[in-house]
């Protein structure tokens, strides 16, 4: 009997996953790429984020650094780096809300001046 029950365990297993995916089941993310357009590494990145934040070293002249997040709660985006200037340079984009998801473009032209394009959407 006990086999019987494992063996039906298994066989759920795989109808449980299929039904995940053609109902739509999938974690939302914000897609996030940080492009430097400047003729200097970005070095000491750091993007802060509703309740985290990621960052990299250094991003290479005319290079760009992936990342990939969920937001959870609300708030602004920001985002701290050393470039032409060799000074921190701080620069806030937009509000995130969580739910949404889509892509986030960050690009980091001469002068240190920051871009911000986003395509996002909150799904229910």
């Amino acid at each position: 009997m006990n086999l019987l029950l494992q063996k039906g365990r298994i066989m759920l297993l795989p109808a449980a996953v299929g039904i995940c995916l053609l109902s739509g089941c999938r974690s939302r993310y914000v897609q996030t790429t940080i492009t430097n357009h400047t003729d200097t590494p970005l070095r000491l990145i750091e993007v802060d984020y509703p309740s985290a934040s990621f960052g990299t070293d250094q991003i290479a002249p005319q290079q760009a650094f992936h990342y990939r997040f969920k937001v959870q709660g609300s708030g602004p985006v920001t985002i701290t780096f050393t470039g032409d200037s060799g000074k921190p340079t701080n620069a806030t984009g937009p509000q995130l809300s969580e739910g949404e998801q889509g892509t986030l473009q960050v690009s980091v032209e001469a002068g240190d001046h920051v871009k911000w394009a986003t395509d996002l959407v909150t799904k229910p």
